[in-house]
Parts: C-alpha cells; structure tokens; sequence
C-alpha cells in the first residue's frame, strides 16, 4: 500500500468546482430494468454478440450501442440478476427493453469453499497470469467525470481514451493512457468555485486495476492488515463466484479498506472488486483522498467507494468498468456552514483487441499529473460523439449539461 500511495500522490484530478472517428453503420438503444420491480438497472453490461463491443447503463437504465458490423444478438448482464441474450429485431433497434430476472442459487449449485478464505485469494492471486491475458492489448475506452455541489451538477467532462496494458505478467511501467477526444463543462458561477486536488482521472485504470497492478492490495504485506470472511455465493454473468470480504484487523499510518472480492469459482480469476476506504480516522482518509487545497478550505472526507469490473470471453478475464465516487464536505474558517461536494470518475471499455505495432508512447500518454479538465475542450460540438460509443447521461446530468449550457449563451 506505501508503494501504491507514493504512484497515487502523482495521479492529480484538478477539480474546479466554481466548484479517430469510424464510420459505424448500427445503432441500438434501449433500457434495462428488473423484471419484477420495473426498476431500472444501472451499471449493466450490454455486450454485442460479435465484436465485443460493449457500454453499460445509466442511472436510469438506459443505453446506446454503435458498431461497425450487424449487431444480431446483445448479452446482457449485471450483478446478481441472470444474464440475458437478446436478439435485435431490425426493424426495431430504438426500443429495446431488456427485463432481467434476479439469480437464485439453488442448493445443487452452492459450492461452500472449505479452506481459509485467505488461502483462496492467494490461490487466485497466482492464477493471474493464466487468467488474464498475456500478450499487450489496447483497448478503447470512455471516461466521464463529474462534480456536484449540494444536489446540483456544477462539472462535467468526458471523452475517448486509448488504454494500453502490457501482458498481465508484467508489472503497470509501460501501461498507458491517451486522450482520444474530450470535452468539459463547468459552471461559470463565481460561488461556484472551489479549486482542489483529489486522487483520481484517466490512469485509474491502470492503477486499481486489483489484477495487475498488485502493489495496490493483493500482495502478501497489504493483505496481512485485513480480516478475510467467506461470504455467500454470488452469480456474475451466469458465472458462479466466490465471495471473499475484507475488513482492517490492525491499525495502519494509512487509511485501509472494507469491501468484497468476487472470485470465478471455475478459473479462480478475480471478476469483481468492491471496496469503501476506512473513514473512522479523518486524518488518514484525508491523507489518501486529497492531493492539495486553498489554505482556507478545511476539507471533511465522508466517503470513497471503488468498483472494478471484468468481463470473462473466450477463455480471458479483461477489465471492463471501473467507478470512482468521492463524497466530503468543505467549509471556510469564516462560514457557519459546510457545503457537500460529490466527485465521481468512471470508465468504460468499450472496445479491446490485442495490441499492435509500438504501444502508446509517453509523449502521446496522460500524465499522472495532467488534469483531464486542462487537456479537453469546451462544449461546442453538437456532434462530439458521432460514431464512438458513449455511456447515456442519467436524466438529471442530460438537464444539468443543458443548464450551464444555457449560462454561456
């Protein structure tokens, strides 16, 4: 964890709160909801069925999907619910609703690991290299970030990235990121404004990526500060998976994490990571979350969660989404009040095939200490996205975009 910190002091997300295209010929929307509550599904996987091209679901379940060749059939997939293979009618491609049902884990189907659930992720942890791929890969991703102040949208930027891995048994040196394409928006409102530095921006990725880059927390100095437990079974796309959780057993100089493992039953590949860092010592939160701030501001972290998602085809686990969300309060010495600030951070591969000729060069790479907000562009282009593939703004960002849209006219 000490190693990782040091790599995460450099990654810089400048927040300022005031605070390639190819022709695609195919595109599919719809939404995703529970099949008995009629709710909407966020953060579900819809995968064409050749091509591997691939979004997730907004907060209210919906979804658009480009690609280049004929889309015959989508899979889709979230946790805990049974996945579903959808054939798309042609004559039909804007209205695709997908009802997923709940899994149940009959009894015949409950495999109880016996052993220590510490042998059991170690056992996974060796596994990498014959779970994940082995030769570079590049893949084409979509990054968005946001910013709320109290309820409302007050930041937003978003965009293409070309990621670059090395082979899984080798360590994060050469991965890379580059921005493809991007865009920022953020509200001209002078109360709006707050300038801090939290850990985050488009080389998450790379560094919690739990598989690969095992400095972060599956390695033998950084597991020995948890209690693991052995949890109930879970099903992720149809895959059964073990449930490992994690807890702080000692007491560190830096912030430690709660959360869960999911682990492939079959391959022993993680699939899932779901981790809440330790708030209980303000000091060593701080210490993890925030990079810099004005002297003014006292800064109160409240929360940190991350999920890391991958995706199992054709024999290889490859990282698939990764969500970042920060909640903290800031106040000025001067103020009766705190004001409540949200930062959120997600990505989406949409895209990835094995990596040719010369990998992304560190010229042409984001730098950990580039702010994603300095290297893209104002909202201008009415046709920003044109044929790459997007994850749909939630009803409530597609209002707040078109507000401080408004404020600049």
């Amino acid at each position: 964890m000490i190693r990782y910190m040091k790599l995460l002091t450099s990654i810089l997300l400048a927040m300022t709160l005031c605070i390639c295209a190819r022709a695609q010929n195919m595109v599919l929307t719809g939404t995703v909801v529970d099949a008995q509550t009629r709710e909407p599904i966020a953060q579900a996987s819809v995968v064409a069925e050749k091509g591997g091209v691939a979004v997730v679901t907004n907060d209210d379940g919906l979804f658009t999907l480009k690609s280049e060749t004929h889309v015959a059939a989508l899979t889709v997939s979230h946790l805990g619910y049974q996945s579903q293979r959808v054939v798309v009618d042609a004559d039909n491609m804007e209205k695709v609703r997908v009802r997923l049902a709940p899994t149940s884990i009959t009894l015949q189907e409950l495999v109880v690991w016996t052993e220590d659930p510490r042998l059991l992720v170690k056992t996974a942890i060796s596994k990498i290299t014959d779970n994940y791929s082995q030769r570079p890969e590049l893949y084409k991703c979509f990054y968005r970030e946001t910013a709320k102040k109290r309820n409302h949208f007050i930041y937003v930027a978003e965009g293409v990235l070309d990621m670059y891995k090395t082979a899984y048994n080798r360590n994060t040196a050469r991965d890379r990121v580059a921005i493809v394409k991007g865009r920022r928006l953020l509200s001209p409102k002078t109360s709006d404004t707050l300038t801090v530095k939290v850990m985050g921006g488009p080389v998450l990725p790379i560094q919690l990526d739990v598989a690969k880059n095992l400095d972060f927390l599956l390695n033998d100095e950084e597991l020995d500060c948890y209690d693991l437990n052995m949890e109930m079974p879970a099903t992720v796309n149809e895959r059964l998976q073990y449930v490992v959780s994690l807890k702080p057993r000692v007491q560190t100089a830096y912030a430690l994490f709660y959360g869960k493992l999911y682990i492939d039953r079959q391959t022993l590949a993680f699939s899932r990571a779901e981790l809440s860092l330790d708030m209980s010592n303000r000091e060593r939160a701080t210490a993890f979350m925030l990079r810099r701030k004005p002297r003014v501001v006292r800064f109160r972290p409240k929360e940190l969660t991350t999920t890391i998602d991958y995706r199992y085809e054709d024999g290889v686990t490859h990282i698939a989404y990764i969500n970042n969300t920060f909640r903290f309060n800031c106040d000025w010495k001067r103020r009766l009040f705190a004001t409540s600030f949200t930062v959120a951070c997600e990505m989406v591969v949409t895209e990835h095939k094995t990596a040719e000729g010369k990998p992304i060069s560190g010229r042409s790479s984001f730098d950990s200490r580039d702010a994603f907000y300095d290297k893209v562009d104002f909202f201008r282009d009415t046709d920003f996205w044109k044929d790459y593939n997007i994850i749909e703004p939630s009803e409530t960002l597609d209002k707040a975009i078109g507000k401080l849209l408004k404020k600049y006219r």
